[in-house]
């Protein structure tokens, strides 16, 4: 392999690791831990049932599902999240695949659970018709979802914040996938559609790295001034000095059974 070959992997690798980082310290928090009992809950997985965790990412749902007697498959696209994910769990079963491409008979999955993936997705009309073929008759879809055109964001300038937060969400393919969620599920035949909505309020120190990444992909994005920019991420550090962050992420979390 080619030195130049090498250095992107391990840029990839890089930034992948950073990211399981900060899914790490999320998941944590006691809100995750509930909004993630909540989706086992909708699941209504009976011992042995055949589940799939799509977009598993470093795995914790997967070992999870198992703890409460489920059979899991953990798939994600993205081959180091995969190998984390087998080394922090052996014996699990993940796999690297396209959420669109499952490696699943058709009728032969009794849950099927997606956290935060489809705004991901170019088409998430076509995942879940995919998730949909794998189901089995009276098989639980269960979606959990953020909103990225929904973001509140406490900041002196309203209009530049709402620039923000649009020039961010314009940069994700599906943004508005998670209010969609109910419509998705019914339009790929799924009856029993409920839907919930959650709220996660972040307003301490992991805050800031998170509201200083808006705008500098509102800045990339060529939405916002680089002066803008530095101006409104100066006025969030100084928010975290005083203790007056505040970050909220509208999470809809949708559920429904195959007929």
């Amino acid at each position: 392999m080619s030195k130049e070959k090498h250095s992107e992997r391990d840029v990839r690798e890089g930034a992948t690791d950073a990211l399981i980082a900060r899914l790490d310290r999320v998941e944590r928090s006691p809100e995750a831990e509930r909004l993630r009992a909540r989706t086992y809950e909708l699941l209504a997985i009976e011992p042995g049932a055949r589940v799939v965790d799509v977009g598993c990412g470093a795995g914790r749902a997967v070992a999870e599902l198992a703890g409460r007697g489920a059979r899991v498959t953990g798939v994600d696209a993205d081959e180091r999240m995969v190998a984390v994910a087998r080394e922090r769990w052996p014996g699990a079963d993940f796999r690297v695949a396209d959420v669109g491409r499952l490696s699943f008979g058709d009728a032969t999955v009794h849950g099927y659970r997606a956290d935060k993936v489809l705004h991901e997705l170019p088409d998430p009309a076509g995942a879940l018709a995919e998730a949909r073929r794998v189901l089995a008759p009276g098989g639980r879809v269960v979606l959990v979802g953020q909103d990225w055109e929904a973001l509140v964001v406490d900041a002196d300038d309203a209009a530049l914040t709402s620039t923000i937060v649009r020039a961010r969400a314009s940069l994700v393919p599906s943004p508005r996938a998670a209010r969609g969620q109910r419509g998705l599920l019914l339009d790929a035949g799924l009856g029993d559609v409920t839907t919930e909505a959650h709220t996660t309020v972040l307003t301490g120190s992991e805050t800031l790295p998170l509201l200083t990444g808006l705008a500098e992909a509102a800045c990339a994005a060529g939405a916002i001034t680089r002066d803008q920019a530095g101006a409104w991420c100066a006025e969030q550090r100084e928010r975290a000095r005083a203790d007056r962050l505040l970050l909220a992420v509208p999470l809809f979390l949708t559920a429904g059974t195959a007929r």
